[in-house]
């Protein structure tokens, strides 16, 4: 990667404010040598309060998922659990099961005021694609220290379809904090009377804003399950695929229930539509398990304007991504399946989700990702 450092802070206006950086202050970063590179961004690579990571040129399939811990590399790791080594310039298929480890084309010299974390993008999510991204000397998966120096690379295991990658494919993406932005209950009770957060009046606010499932139906569907025994998925080829060759739909039958088959992948949506206010950014946390044995939602970013009226996503709905751990689970229309947390904008994005060309999923309902055509 090409060498860069920054210096001092990334956003210097700011001052010690906390918030998540926006856009422009992304571009700064990068302009500044906190983001390293490989090759020049691409256009629509940085998004309203995160930027795309690219794959390299190099990928591993190793024995296992691992994290470095305190002084080791990611490479010292890899080169001990590696059992072949891929070269993604050409295009490669990664198989489901399997665990691999790529480079990524980003590297960070982040300044010592600024931590980042990562999360699957919202089409790697809803393709079943598990992605995170690790650091040198990284003791959590998807979390980036502040004053990190050093490169990036990416754990990915396809879990229900080969997916078909190559250099440069995005499957990941990444948000700068400074501080602690996030909001508490009280605020976000302010914030929501503000400019309501969700089109219910009294939200459960412990711990974030309660989603919850949507069984009554989109146009006679509760959602999608997907099949096994498919064919490959290309990341970079959205609108290519028949959705009747991967997807099974699930008709609403007026039950208002689903039972949840384990190892099964299922695509629902929230009951609730969501907004994102244009000063703040948002994340789906992971649900707590006592309350249920399944993951909702891999892909957690909800970028500034997603849902917003002014930005032509009135109605959205928040896709949920799901899946049952060990045991069949029954879901119910209306239950509780995750929670949103909000957070502070450092300042507000010159442009917002649903105003550019990469935003794909702006005023959804129950929709799958853009790589398919129904």
């Amino acid at each position: 990667m090409t060498a860069g450092a920054a210096t001092g802070s990334a956003d210097s206006g700011a001052g010690s404010r906390s918030g998540i950086l926006p856009a422009q202050a992304i571009a700064a970063l990068a302009r500044t040598g906190g983001i390293r590179t490989e090759s020049p961004f691409a256009a629509d690579q940085i998004q309203p309060a995160s930027i795309d990571l690219r794959l390299g040129g190099t990928a591993y399939r190793v024995r296992t998922s691992f994290l470095p811990g305190a002084g080791r590399t990611v490479q010292a790791c890899v080169d001990r659990l590696a059992l072949h080594r891929i070269d993604l310039r050409p295009g490669a298929v990664l198989e489901t099961g399997c665990v691999y480890i790529a480079e990524l084309q980003e590297g960070l010299a982040l300044p010592t005021d600024l931590a980042a974390a990562a999360n699957p993008k919202s089409s790697t999510g809803r393709i079943d694609v598990f992605t995170r991204v690790i650091t040198d000397r990284g003791e959590a998966f998807d979390q980036v220290e502040p004053g990190y120096d050093g490169p990036l690379y990416a754990e990915i295991s396809p879990r229900t379809f080969p997916v078909l990658v190559r250099t440069g494919s995005r499957l990941s993406q990444i948000r700068f904090r400074r501080g602690a932005p996030r909001l508490g209950e009280a605020e976000l009770g302010l914030l929501h009377a503000r400019s309501a957060l969700v089109d219910v009046a009294n939200p459960s606010l412990q711990g974030g804003v309660a989603v919850s499932v949507d069984l009554s139906g989109f146009d006679g569907l509760i959602g999608y399950r997907a099949k096994r025994h498919t064919g490959l998925v290309d990341v970079d080829a959205p609108g290519r695929h028949r959705a009747a060759e991967f997807w099974e739909p699930l008709a609403a039958d007026g039950s208002g229930s689903l039972i949840l088959d384990p190892g099964q992948f299922y695509i629902l949506a929230s009951k609730e539509a969501v907004q994102v206010p244009p000063d703040h950014a948002a994340e789906m946390v992971p649900f707590d398990p006592l309350v249920g044995e399944f993951r909702v939602h891999y892909a957690g970013f909800f970028d500034p304007g997603f849902g917003y009226a002014g930005a032509g996503g009135a109605g959205a709905r928040a896709v949920l991504e799901v899946r049952s751990r060990d045991v069949p689970f029954l879901l119910e229309d209306g239950q509780i399946v995750g929670r949103l947390v909000y957070e502070r904008m450092l300042d507000v994005p010159e442009t917002l989700y649903g105003t550019g060309a990469g935003s794909n999923y702006q005023a959804q309902g129950l929709k799958l990702s853009k790589h398919f055509v129904l």
